[in-house]
């Protein structure tokens, strides 16, 4: 069978990131109309042109699994294999598969993953991989242990699509391995810091947080889960949200406090800005207003600290005291920090009902779609520099795959359809 696009439908997705990258054009979440049509945008950018970019480029039909590698038209550029990437897409392709109700194929795309994780991505001592070959030969293992949060949730979205108990326990499983790794009796995410100047961080805590969400989104209300979910807020807020600094650290002293050098001084915008909408919609979820408002407050000093207003998007890197940082890369644009920004805006605006958001995410919007779209094979580029240009062609890396802009666009489009997820 043919399955290769006609000319028309090649053109009509065309039009669409064209339409993309003209901006919203007066269109505002903060009216009803806005809404829909904003909504109804995002799921057509997904569902015609970011799924089908990823799928079937990504899919290896020999030895299962997802490639991520992938260059500016999809075509391969390095078999390797993310075992992120086999998480994340598992869970995307599921999600998107529950939601929107997609082709069977897709059930097979997600099944292909889980095989893959199962049968290849795990080591003797029940820790992942981070990096396999093709076939699934090991490669890498890093020292932190998010392959496991992002295992997770794939075999939660499985384990509710499939009916599978093995899956569910799977996905309980390797969240209590990521919670023992980087908060038990005796951590071992941070051997590169001596005891000297000790240093934790907000990323564990992030992911902990939204994995416990997504794995009572698919699995139902679990005790452990509401108390997970609750002490990552808490520790958020105590340790790393500061309203004296009007900031929120990626990296604190264990007691909080700050460490006034290179690495305790650097923030991560595009972190606590996700990490911000994480929290407002638990804070929706729980009827707590207090933690909508944190959330907001999240979301507006990191958009005051790393908004470029000579051209436009979020810095990747800012220092604390707005002194110079040493990761050289500090002022690039990075695909999945405006992904989550965009996402961010559109919580905010839908819980608050303030104009400012709705402002804001008219910005973000406009400045994404415009310099990361690519009109003539779609998805976004990964990596733009300071103006905005294009700096790296590739689609997908170890890092980069289908998963910040589509899950911006599917819960985006919800948000702004339902006003919750």
């Amino acid at each position: 069978m043919n399955t290769s696009p006609n000319v028309s439908s090649l053109q009509a997705v065309r039009l669409l990131r064209e339409e993309l990258k003209s901006g919203l054009n007066g269109y505002s979440i903060a009216e009803p109309e806005g809404r829909i049509q904003i909504a109804d945008l995002y799921k057509r950018a997904l569902v015609e042109d970011i799924l089908p970019f990823w799928f079937p480029n990504s899919i290896d039909p020999i030895h299962g699994g997802f490639y991520s590698c992938l260059d500016r038209d999809g075509s391969i550029l390095d078999t390797d294999k993310s075992v992120w990437a086999q998480g994340r897409m598992t869970w995307m392709v599921l999600r998107c598969h529950q939601d929107l109700n997609l082709d069977s194929v897709y059930l097979e795309y997600a099944e292909s993953g889980i095989q893959f994780l199962k049968n290849h991505c795990f080591d003797s001592d029940g820790r992942m991989f981070f990096h396999v070959t093709q076939e699934g030969m090991p490669i890498r293992k890093r020292r932190y242990a998010y392959s496991e949060a992002f295992a997770a949730i794939a075999f939660a979205a499985h384990a509710r699509s499939t009916k599978n108990d093995a899956s569910a326990q799977k996905a309980h499983e390797l969240l209590n391995q990521f919670l023992d790794w980087n908060f038990g009796a005796h951590p071992k995410t941070n051997p590169k810091y001596t005891d000297v100047r000790p240093l934790t961080g907000l990323a564990p805590r992030m992911i902990a947080l939204i994995t416990a969400q997504e794995l009572r989104h698919q699995l139902g209300p679990d005790e452990h889960l509401e108390r997970t979910i609750e002490q990552m807020i808490k520790q958020i807020i105590r340790l790393f949200v500061k309203p004296e600094k009007k900031c929120v650290m990626e990296q604190v002293q264990p007691d909080g406090s700050i460490s006034d050098h290179l690495d305790g001084r650097l923030l991560n915008p595009g972190h606590a800005i996700e990490a911000a909408w994480f929290i407002m919609q638990e804070g929706h979820n729980k009827n707590n207003d207090t933690w909508i408002r944190t959330g907001c407050k999240m979301l507006d000093w990191n958009w005051d600290r790393a908004w470029d207003h000579e051209n436009g998007g979020l810095l990747y890197f800012v220092d604390m005291e707005g002194k110079p940082v040493q990761e050289y890369w500090h002022d690039m644009k990075f695909w999945w920090v405006h992904s989550e920004t965009i996402q961010a805006c559109v919580v905010a605006q839908v819980l608050t009902k303030d104009p400012k958001y709705a402002e804001m995410h008219m910005k973000v919007h406009d400045w994404s779609f415009k310099h990361f779209t690519d009109v003539d094979y779609g998805e976004w580029y990964g990596y733009l520099n300071v103006n905005g240009e294009e700096s790296n062609r590739a689609k997908g890396n170890l890092w980069k795959s289908c998963f910040h802009l589509p899950r911006f666009l599917l819960l985006s489009s919800q948000w702004l359809q339902k006003g919750k997820m």
